[in-house]
């Protein structure tokens, strides 16, 4: 089996087609969507919808990795009907919400609504998240189903790995978007292997694939002037990265998107 891990597509519709068209999977392989389907670009309903038709036709496995942006329209979605005064201070904070909403049939929000949180690897010690691992987690679940049973703190925490960027420095707690200090690491820096080789988006990386010790990160900005990049690990041989443009956006200011790590792809099949 082939599996073809894709990061963040955020609403490139034609990038995603593209780079589909060109992984040729078959009978019997597997795609992984990274997360964060919708928002920032052009077509997110389209997008949605094009992956959850995929999903019924398709001769290959697809699994869709939960992300932070699909969390937060399921979230508002649910509460349109159970908190409608939170469902509007979402909307007026986040007018995309209610626009896409809007657009997504039963069946769109259904597929969406299975997304996984993550998802193992084991021929190739990988563990698929969207966001990465805080640096004080001590335990991971060994299934979706088991951290679907967890309620409350413990939940909750377990939930940060959909968001995770920067941890602290001196306990490696998780920190939210805009809370780091500068001496605040990126996540996967001082991550040290211990629940896997972890395949995450959510970071964008304009450079191209982020290539860490024991992570690789797979958003290359494909919404923002970047490409749409897959991690391949096929049946036999290599890892390989496969790429397509993404959208020409306008240039970028300088600084904008952390600079590239390294090029060395660390991963390989467990001996």
């Amino acid at each position: 089996m082939t599996t073809a891990i894709i990061g963040d597509v955020h609403g490139a519709l034609q990038p995603l087609e593209a780079l589909i068209a060109r992984l040729g999977l078959g009978e019997g392989d597997r795609l992984v969507l990274l997360g964060d389907l919708v928002d920032k670009g052009p077509d997110p309903a389209g997008t949605v919808k094009f992956v959850r038709q995929l999903s019924e036709t398709a001769p290959f496995d697809l699994v869709l990795v939960e992300g932070n942006h699909e969390d937060r329209h399921r979230r508002y979605h649910q509460n349109l009907t159970e908190r409608p005064k939170i469902a509007r201070q979402m909307a007026e904070a986040a007018p995309d919400l209610a626009a896409l909403d809007a657009q997504l049939s039963p069946a769109d929000r259904a597929f969406l609504a299975r997304a996984v949180p993550f998802l193992r690897l084991p021929a190739w010690g990988v563990l698929v998240v969207h966001g990465g691992i805080p640096g004080d987690m001590r335990s991971f679940p060994e299934s979706a189903a088991r951290a679907s049973e967890w309620q409350g703190k413990r939940a909750k925490a377990f939930r940060k790995v959909l968001r995770t960027r920067y941890v602290s420095a001196a306990t490696g707690e998780f920190l939210a978007l805009g809370h780091n200090r500068p001496d605040d690491p990126f996540w996967a820096d001082i991550y040290d292997g211990r629940f896997g080789h972890v395949v995450f988006g959510h970071q964008p990386w304009l450079e191209g694939p982020a290539c860490f010790a024991h992570a690789t990160g797979l958003d290359t900005a494909a919404v923002h002037g970047g490409r749409l990049t897959a991690l391949v690990l096929p049946d036999a041989g290599p890892p390989r990265f496969e790429s397509v443009p993404g959208i020409d956006h306008a240039p970028r200011q300088a600084g904008e998107w952390p600079a590239h790590p390294g090029q060395r792809l660390t991963l390989a099949r467990p001996r």
